[in-house]
Order: structure tokens, then C-alpha cells, then sequence
């Protein structure tokens, strides 16, 4: 079933739950779904957004709340804190799994290998290639500075 559709399909089932964190949760992933289609139709793109593209604004969204999470817990905000978790987990079901770090240094390392990266100049070779294979089953923030680090090595 289509990313999209399942989406779809669970803020219809969050309706009729009435399901008020469940149903705002999946709303302002609609919202944003929405937001970048217009925007890629302001550009004159196709206003279809793919599966690697949807995947990609589900691992912004749980990015900024994990940064939120941490500001709030930071803050003593525990309500608040725990609501952002709630998100995330709603936001979760619908990314695939998270690798593990063992997982990813071996992503790391056949990408480096496919790719015939050599050097530090090729960084961006390695990583369009993870990208292509692995969007929304790693922080590419953290992965950055580990395939710098094989490259450097």
C-alpha cells in the first residue's frame, strides 16, 4: 500500500477514534505533504510527491520534534516533552526501520565501494548513493562525519 494512502487511511481511522493527538499529528503531516507539493508545482515540477520524497519530510518532522524533545526536557517542560514523543511515535509507523550502527557502517562501507570513492572530494558520490538506498532508515546528519571519516582513513 501506498505511503501516502496509509496516511490517508489512519487519519480516517484516528476520525472516527477520535483521537485528538493522533488525528492533529496526522493532519500536520497532510499539511506538510500539501506544502511541499505546492511548492514543487511553484517550481514546475511535478506536483507528485514520491514515496523517497514523503519518507524524507517524515525523518524532518521526527528530527524536529527529537530537537524539541530535548529543548523541553531541557526545560523541565515534561508535558510537552512527552506529547513531542507521542509524535514521534505516530510519525514512526510510518518510516521504515531504523539500521542499526552496525548496519549503517556496512551501507557506509558498500557505498563507498560501489560508488569508487577514493578520496574526501567523492563525499558527495557516497552519500547521494546512501540517499538512494536508504532514506528514512538513517539520520544522514549523523552519517555525514562517519563516511567523512572512512573517506579520510
Amino acid at each position: 500500500m501506498a505511503l501516502k494512502t496509509r496516511i490517508d487511511d489512519a487519519l480516517k481511522r484516528a476520525m472516527k477514534d477520535k483521537d485528538k493527538l493522533r488525528l492533529g499529528t496526522l493532519r500536520l503531516i497532510n499539511a506538510v505533504l500539501k506544502d511541499q507539493s505546492i511548492a514543487r508545482r511553484g517550481e514546475g515540477k511535478d506536483p507528485e510527491l514520491s514515496e523517497d520524497d514523503i519518507l524524507a519530510v517524515l525523518g524532518k518532522m521526527t528530527k524536529q520534534r527529537q530537537e524539541s524533545l530535548r529543548a523541553y526536557e531541557e526545560g523541565g517542560r515534561i508535558d510537552l516533552a512527552e506529547r513531542e514523543k507521542a509524535e514521534i511515535g505516530i510519525i514512526a509507523e510510518f518510516l521504515p526501520r531504523q539500521l542499526t550502527s552496525d548496519e549503517v557502517d556496512e551501507a557506509i562501507s558498500a557505498a563507498i565501494e560501489a560508488s569508487g570513492a577514493s578520496s574526501i572530494r567523492d563525499m558527495g558520490k557516497v552519500m547521494g548513493q546512501l540517499k538512494a538506498s536508504y532514506t528514512g532508515q538513517m539520520d544522514f546528519g549523523a552519517v555525514g562525519p562517519m563516511v567523512k571519516a572512512k573517506l579520510s582513513g
